[in-house]
């Protein structure tokens, strides 16, 4: 019992005693709920009065709370509770808000006289100002009108180099100046008319460009048939010329590429006062002047030059190459071609040289002055079928050949036309091979038997009778004939032969001497020669004078005397062969 004594608490001993916290009355839960309702409607209507941002949040908590109604008489309370605030507050500024008012009133005054004043000073501003507003507007006018000047200007600088260069343009096309057109061309395509896009005018041009340079091709092309036509005329005197000066070149006679036939001038028109006829004093400047040309200098090349470049320039230049090509080829095969019965005239021999070596000038020229137009495959292509040509042309007119006179002066001429193409540079080897060809000794072998037969007609078939020393000398010298016992005996003297046998034998010389005369200027050595000449004398002795010595004796009006006096005669001609020999070997070195 005293233990449990003891353990009661005393409630006296100490305050904190939480048996002493049980005597406090307990709230009912109704008003705690009253309570944690008016707390809850405070913080919502604390929140009202202090958000800046959205209500929503706040006022559909107020509509999920089940006191609505008290809710809205909590907020009445409080708006009357500002309300009251606002009242005190405004009875405590009402005085300060009345003397605001009087201020404002005042202030209202002065800012209607203000006003005033300043409507005057606008009107006298207004007034001194609209003289310099008229000014201003004229000034603006004018700083108008000067930009469009300005514009204009501008305009016009970068307008009129444009239609100068078109005039220029024009101006060398009306001139026919059509290389310089086609470089104005070109500068007024990609340098002038780009500045100038935005002109109507820009687009007109460039549409005329295309047909201005298909114009400025066909002017072109139109120049050089126009050369080619002059090239074609004018050809054999490039030829005569460049002959001409191979001959001075090579030491040969000028006059072999030289035509003989003059041409003619028209005598003057009478005088109509006096009605004489002022003839015109002889001058040899021309002729002077001629010779001293070359071949190139005879003739204008600008046009190729011209076309060539312009073709170039547009990208057409094959084709340029191929059209010039093609005509010159057709062109060849006209001076080619031989005039009709050319074996008959030397003139005619000369004019169809003197073409083709003008041909081939004209091409050489067109080599050495550009780039590929001409080149040496293609020239050297030309030369070897202008050499089969040829060679067949001079074998014809060789066979056709009677007079052996005419064709030394051809044999001459080829030699010269060889030296001539040679110093260009074209081989030549092939139609001096063609001269050995050359039926020469067949020719004169024919001219020879008239000889023969003249002399057997002439001859009175009796032993020659010298009646004086120069008789006889004249006789030795025509014919090698040594006899001592007749040189000892006295004159008249008489030689067993007739005078048939040294007109034959000096006949036979004068064959030899024209054979020899053929082989000048062949480029053969001298056996060569010696054997040509051989084989033409032999031909000459065996066939020619065998044959008309034939005949002769085949004459039934030969009496036997004069048929022994024949033998007599062939016997010496014969033994004169060793003499012939000699003198061939003498005249070949």
């Amino acid at each position: 019992m005293v233990m449990m004594a003891e353990a009661t608490p005393n409630p006296t001993e100490n305050d904190d005693n939480p048996w002493k916290k049980l005597n406090v009355p307990v709230q009912d839960a109704d008003t705690l709920r009253q309570e944690a309702v008016e707390a809850h409607h405070d913080h919502l209507i604390t929140e009202i009065e202090t958000s800046e941002g959205p209500l929503a949040t706040t006022l559909r908590a107020v509509y999920d709370g089940q006191d609505i109604e008290y809710f809205m008489e909590k907020l009445g309370d409080r708006i009357k509770s500002h309300d009251l605030e606002i009242e005190r507050m405004c009875n405590y500024h009402y005085q300060g808000f009345i003397d605001s008012i009087r201020e404002l009133q005042q202030v209202s005054g002065d800012a209607t006289k203000l006003k005033v004043e300043i409507e005057g000073l606008n009107r006298e501003i207004k007034t001194s100002c609209d003289p310099l507003l008229s000014k201003g507007d004229q000034l603006v006018k004018c700083q108008k009108v000067q930009k469009n000047v300005t514009q204009a200007i501008e305009s016009l600088s970068m307008c009129l180099p444009v239609l100068e260069m078109y005039g220029k343009l024009q101006e060398q096309m009306k001139s026919k100046r059509y290389y310089p057109a086609l470089k104005t061309l070109e500068q007024l395509e990609h340098t002038y008319l780009p500045r100038v896009i935005n002109h109507w005018f820009s687009q007109t041009m460039a549409e005329a460009i295309p047909r201005l340079r298909e114009r400025i091709k066909e002017a072109s092309m139109t120049e050089l048939k126009d050369f080619l036509e002059s090239i074609r005329k004018h050809s054999a005197k490039i030829g005569e010329v460049a002959m001409r000066h191979a001959a001075e070149q090579n030491n040969m006679d000028p006059k072999i590429a030289e035509k003989r036939v003059k041409k003619k001038r028209a005598p003057p028109p009478p005088n109509p006062f006096t009605g004489e006829v002022d003839l015109p004093t002889p001058t040899s400047d021309g002729d002077d002047n001629e010779e001293e040309l070359s071949a190139q200098d005879l003739i204008d090349f600008s046009p190729v030059y011209r076309c060539l470049h312009i073709y170039t320039v547009l990208g057409d230049k094959e084709k340029f190459e191929s059209y010039y090509r093609a005509q010159r080829w057709k062109q060849a095969r006209l001076s080619l071609q031989p005039p009709p019965n050319m074996h008959e005239s030397l003139d005619l021999f000369k004019r169809y040289f003197h073409d083709i070596i003008g041909f081939f000038v004209v091409e050489d020229h067109i080599l050495h002055t550009t780039q590929g137009l001409v080149t040496r495959s293609h020239m050297d292509e030309l030369w070897e079928k202008a050499v089969e040509k040829l060679s067949a042309t001079l074998r014809s007119t060789s066979q056709s050949c009677k007079m052996a006179t005419l064709m030394l002066e051809v044999k001459k001429l080829i030699v010269l036309f060889c030296h001539t193409l040679k110093g260009y540079g074209f081989s030549v080897g092939r139609l001096l091979e063609l001269l050995l060809e050359m039926r020469y000794s067949v020719i004169l072998s024919e001219q020879w038997v008239q000889v023969f037969n003249d002399i057997f007609a002439e001859d009175n078939y009796t032993p020659i009778m010298c009646e004086t020393p120069e008789d006889y000398l004249i006789v030795t010298s025509q014919f090698p004939y040594k006899d001592k016992e007749l040189e000892r005996s006295d004159y008249p003297r008489q030689i067993p032969f007739s005078q048939f046998v040294p007109s034959v034998y000096v006949q036979v010389k004068e064959y030899i001497n024209a054979c020899l005369k053929f082989s000048a200027d062949l480029h053969l050595s001298h056996t060569e020669i010696d054997d040509m000449i051989r084989k033409s004398a032999n031909q000459l002795l065996m066939k020619t004078l065998g044959g008309c010595l034939s005949n002769l004796i085949k004459k039934p009006k030969l009496s036997l005397l004069q048929l022994i006096q024949i033998s007599i005669n062939m016997n010496y001609l014969e033994k004169s062969c060793e003499y012939l020999e000699e003198y061939i070997s003498s005249i070949t070195g």
